[in-house]
């Protein structure tokens, strides 16, 4: 048995909290019966409607893709640009989990398994994520000591991660820098290393908790396994 509002969300019909509201709001009935009580609980029997419209729970996919540069972290953009599910093919509605920027390339999860997404996003979970960036000048062993320790973003100090110079080209003057981060906030990584004024020509996410690209060129995608998905799990 599951709680009515559990339930919407993992079919895929609206997240938690605005299945609590349709529930509230008397737009959800049970077995032919409106039910408006959020403990309310269900299981695969019981038939649920939501607006009139009989829903089900779809069987969970779980996509690991390699996304390209210009390619948008959403279900869909209102600038008509391709996102990552666009990648996929799948009759199924999938959504990624958390996001990667337009220019980022690298690692990204997609499921429409919600409650997998808040697992695996939940700050507490602190789920690594390994990153590799090009960036202009050379790296100092201080700044990256700083950065390894916390700083002060956007008024929030950022937890402990690690940033290690792996090459230096005095040629082009560039560096070559390892960065893993267990949070997952807006432009994180580039915005940290823009605090110590160094600007990001490229940058890759190379790893996700133990998950990499292995076997997978830019635009590849692959199925998750069935253990993978279990290890997943094992991180709440």
């Amino acid at each position: 048995m599951k709680r009515l509002q559990k339930y919407i969300s993992e079919c895929g019909i609206a997240s938690r909290r605005k299945a609590e509201e349709l529930i509230i709001s008397g737009k959800v009935s049970v077995n032919g019966v409106i039910v408006t009580t959020l403990g309310t609980k269900v299981n695969e029997t019981d038939v649920v409607m939501v607006n009139n419209k009989l829903i089900k729970k779809d069987l969970k996919e779980y996509y690991l893709l390699y996304k390209p540069r210009e390619v948008i972290s959403s279900v869909k953009d209102n600038k008509n640009r391709k996102t990552v599910c666009d990648l996929i093919k799948t009759e199924t509605r999938i959504f990624p989990v958390g996001r990667l920027d337009y220019d980022t390339t690298g690692i990204i999860l997609l499921t429409n398994d919600g409650e997998l997404s808040n697992i695996l996003m939940h700050p507490s979970r602190e789920v690594t994520k390994e990153y590799y960036a090009k960036v202009k000048g050379f790296f100092k062993k201080e700044d990256a000591v700083k950065l390894s320790s916390g700083v002060i973003l956007n008024g929030k100090k950022t937890k402990k991660a690690v940033f290690k110079l792996d090459r230096y080209d005095k040629k082009n003057d560039v560096s070559y820098v390892k960065a893993v981060i267990t949070e997952g906030r807006n432009h994180q990584v580039k915005d940290m290393f823009k605090l110590f004024n160094y600007d990001v020509v490229k940058l890759k996410r190379e790893k996700y908790a133990f998950l990499d690209l292995t076997g997978l060129k830019s635009g590849e995608y692959r199925s998750l396994s069935l253990k993978e998905v279990k290890k997943l799990y094992s991180l709440k």
